[in-house]
């Protein structure tokens, strides 16, 4: 399966799910099998959904809150790699959908950490609603206060690590992509975690509705023409096939580089991403006229 239909069945599951006949994918709740990635970064995450770890010496960082039943698999998770979950510090989100913030506040309570997120997504997580479908109760989620808002360029530093907030709005107001240096087979690598680009349950255009927000479309756009500008060579996103995560479990091997370098497969995801953005959008046009 190529990248561009990997991206489009994340999208197809998210649409489903605001019909009468919900049927999201197994796997977005099933308990996954914590990694070990490289460096100080870990997988920590369902099935399919991705939630990561980021350890130092003062404490740890945890980026994403995955389903809303999800935090005692994520707990599970990180205690089944050694680590103690109180020693969470910090709580990073991508975006403010119920598939990665469902389970933040529990999260949240859980550990103590503090939870930093963009003023983009600080109104749908203090919430718990999806921007521009507030009513629609599949996408709802337990609300969550954000402890520090951040801007574009901020660090979140923690025990000599620091991870930057690159805003890239679109798939939701506050969309942040995390990038961070991190150690893979002896060399520093620069690492990012992508938030989204996918059009999902978004209205571009809608006679009736409106768009999901004001301004979505340019912002797509400025998020595109900004992502072909970075470079990441270790590329991370939220949902798991998305960067082909089994994949590369699948291949790591003692003595063997990390399947997880790639310095191409950002641009990949990127083009096919605003192509189908673009398929998306000329459909919405089409049916709004």
């Amino acid at each position: 399966m190529n990248l561009k239909s990997l991206i489009l069945g994340a999208a197809g599951a998210l649409l489903v799910a605001g019909g009468a006949q919900a049927q999201l994918p197994p796997g977005w709740s099933a308990p996954g099998e914590p990694l070990h990635i490289a460096g100080n970064l870990y997988y920590v995450g369902t099935e399919t959904i991705a939630v990561y770890l980021v350890t130092t010496p003062e404490g740890h960082i945890l980026v994403d809150g995955a389903m809303p039943t999800s935090a005692p698999l994520v707990l599970a998770s990180i205690r089944e790699l050694g680590f103690d979950p109180a020693d969470v510090k910090v709580i990073l989100n991508t975006h403010a959908h119920f598939d990665h913030t469902g389970g933040l506040a529990d999260l949240k309570a859980a550990t103590g950490a503090t939870l930093a997120a963009s003023e983009g997504d600080r109104g749908a997580l203090e919430s718990g609603t999806y921007v521009g479908s507030e009513e629609v109760a599949m996408f709802a989620f337990k609300p969550v206060a954000v402890d520090r808002v951040l801007k574009d360029g901020d660090k979140v530093e923690l025990g000599g690590v620091a991870l930057t907030a690159n805003l890239t709005p679109g798939h939701s107001p506050g969309c942040t992509t995390w990038t961070f240096p991190l150690e893979v087979d002896g060399q520093t690598r620069q690492a990012m975690i992508y938030c989204s680009t996918s059009v999902a349950a978004n209205r571009l255009v809608s006679a009736d509705k409106g768009p999901q927000y004001p301004g979505i479309v340019a912002e797509y756009e400025q998020t595109f023409a900004r992502l072909k500008t970075m470079t990441a060579d270790v590329f991370l996103a939220p949902h798991a096939e998305q960067f082909g995560l089994a994949g590369k479990r699948a291949a790591m091997k003692d003595g063997a580089p990390s399947p997880f370098v790639d310095p191409t497969e950002l641009q990949k995801v990127v083009a096919d991403s605003e192509a189908a953005f673009r398929t998306q959008l000329a459909k919405q046009q089409e049916a709004a006229q």
